[in-house]
């Protein structure tokens, strides 16, 4: 069974997944109306009860030169699963093992290589701990949020990434939902433009609304909800696409 948690125990969880670095109790006492060591006391009690169990850091390795990482999806016996997903962390290059409740597929396990030779080797050894790969892959990107319904009732949120995709040279595809209460929606796309909602290297290429998959054109609207396809000819900045998600208030 699992431990009981209560708003304040939510409230810093959610603040830590955001950013556990720079979270800073005294911001979450003030929010919480305790104090400062109550939180703190709070913190220990979770790390104890194994609810915050680290401080990972976040590192982008493709985007140091010559790495690359994979994902291999990977079927353990279900009997030894949990034992094999503890060895696997020991092979070297393996930064990240989750485990499923599955048959088949049910350990997923992150690779960093500075070459291929890297990856093949240790391909090889999680094989030679009784793993089946079943699959593997480039990964190109993973993202993070915290969970919504431990943090407070209005904040901010980001457009809601449902696809990505690098193309030649420095072009990005991306497809997500507008969120509701965006800066953009009611606007048009000529009007994202000039408002500078929208970069002039993005182009709007798609919107599907309500089932139907409709042609972007100057007067067309945005709406919360609209899974929205932009095709930049430059990498996409965060901060350029902030006109699709939730404002503060």
């Amino acid at each position: 069974m699992g431990h009981r948690i209560d708003e304040i125990d939510k409230r810093i969880l959610y603040y830590f997944g955001v950013d556990a670095r720079n979270t800073a109790t005294s911001d979450i006492a003030a929010e919480m109306e305790v104090t400062p060591a109550t939180i703190r006391n709070r913190i220990d009690q979770l790390e104890e009860r194994g609810i915050l169990r680290g401080y990972l850091a976040d590192i982008d390795y493709k985007s140091i030169g010559g790495y690359v990482t994979y994902l291999f999806r990977c079927t353990a016996p279900i009997p030894d699963r949990t034992q094999l997903a503890q060895s696997a962390l020991d092979v070297s290059g393996v930064v990240n093992v989750q485990e499923l409740m599955a048959g088949t597929a049910n350990l997923l396990v992150t690779v960093v290589g500075s070459d291929t030779e890297d990856i093949n080797h240790a391909a090889g050894e999680l094989a030679d701990l009784g793993l089946t790969i079943e699959d593997e892959n480039v990964m190109q990107g993973e993202y993070h949020r915290p969970y919504d319904p431990f943090g407070p009732e209005k904040v901010p949120k980001g457009p809601s990434l449902t696809d990505f995709m690098s193309l030649a040279g420095d072009a990005e595809v991306a497809e997500f939902t507008v969120s509701e209460g965006a800066e953009i929606a009611g606007n048009t796309i000529e009007q994202a433009v000039e408002e500078g909602q929208l970069s002039r290297e993005t182009h709007v290429v798609g919107i599907e609304r309500e089932g139907n998959v409709l042609t972007p054109k100057g007067e067309t609207t945005f709406r919360a909800g609209d899974i929205v396809s932009l095709l930049s000819t430059a990498p996409f900045d965060q901060d350029s696409l902030k006109a699709f998600g939730t404002q503060g208030g």
